[in-house]
């Protein structure tokens, strides 16, 4: 069964530019050139995944995000021209899966759809987890409902996204084994020659902003300078954090 993808961008010549490759690569696709329209298809079609840009006339694309993540999971991938972290930041926030920075290659987002698509096709297969996975998983003061994508700390739930909580998961279950952003984003986002990097750094911090007691002296999620991250399950004194 081919898979729906849906592009909300009101520049035409890039829908259909990304309308001709992605139709080549054998994805039905449908467009939306406004915010409000793009919503109502997001909800008609069911699509697999959404390619959504953030200027856009009658409803923004951060708007649009927020109520398509009320009744849907489908990847969406922000498509924005803005190089404001602060925007990136905010859509990954609002739920977004990832964001492309306009001019972009076709090459790029074929990759990332299909890769957007293998993952979430398959729940914890993708997060290359060996073992029958488990219900869920308590650390220290943490508990992990898989099933229910929810994190708990000190029986209180933490609100994440969904990208959130696929990467501390995969951290989890890794505990402190350290991973480059190039082995998280092919191991979580599923990337594997394309992905901004940064696109890792903005999840751990909204994640730790959420988590953590000392967003700036992380005690779970902790960065290896010049290397990358781990999951911390015991305390040390030694660690070079940031």
């Amino acid at each position: 069964m081919e898979k729906k993808v849906l592009v909300i961008d009101d520049e035409k010549p890039i829908v259909e530019i990304l309308k001709i490759n992605l139709q080549r690569d054998g994805y039905m696709v449908f467009e939306a050139y406004n915010g409000e329209d793009g919503l109502n298809k997001a909800r008609m079609l069911s699509p697999d995944i959404i390619l959504l840009d953030i200027m856009l006339p009658k409803m923004n694309g951060f708007d649009v995000c927020k109520k398509i993540r009320e009744f849907s999971n489908a990847p969406i991938i922000m498509l924005t021209a803005r190089e404001d972290e602060v925007d990136k930041i905010l859509g990954l926030e609002l739920g977004a899966d990832d964001y492309i920075t306009k001019p972009f290659s076709v090459r790029e987002i074929s990759a990332r759809v299909k890769a957007n698509i293998r993952r979430s096709t398959s729940d914890f297969e993708r997060l290359n987890v060996d073992e029958t996975p488990q219900e869920s998983l308590v650390i220290g003061n943490l508990k992990f409902e898989f099933e229910r994508y929810e994190l708990y700390k000190d029986g209180k739930r933490i609100d994440l996204t969904l990208r959130e909580f696929e990467l501390i998961t995969f951290l989890a279950r890794h505990p402190n084994k350290i991973f480059s952003r190039k082995s998280l984003l092919e191991n979580v986002w599923a990337y594997e020659y394309f992905g901004d990097v940064r696109t890792v750094d903005v999840t751990i911090r909204r994640i730790r902003e959420k988590l953590e007691d000392d967003p700036s002296h992380p005690k779970y999620l902790v960065t290896k300078r010049g290397i990358g991250y781990f999951f911390r399950q015991e305390e040390t004194e030694d660690e070079d954090t940031e």
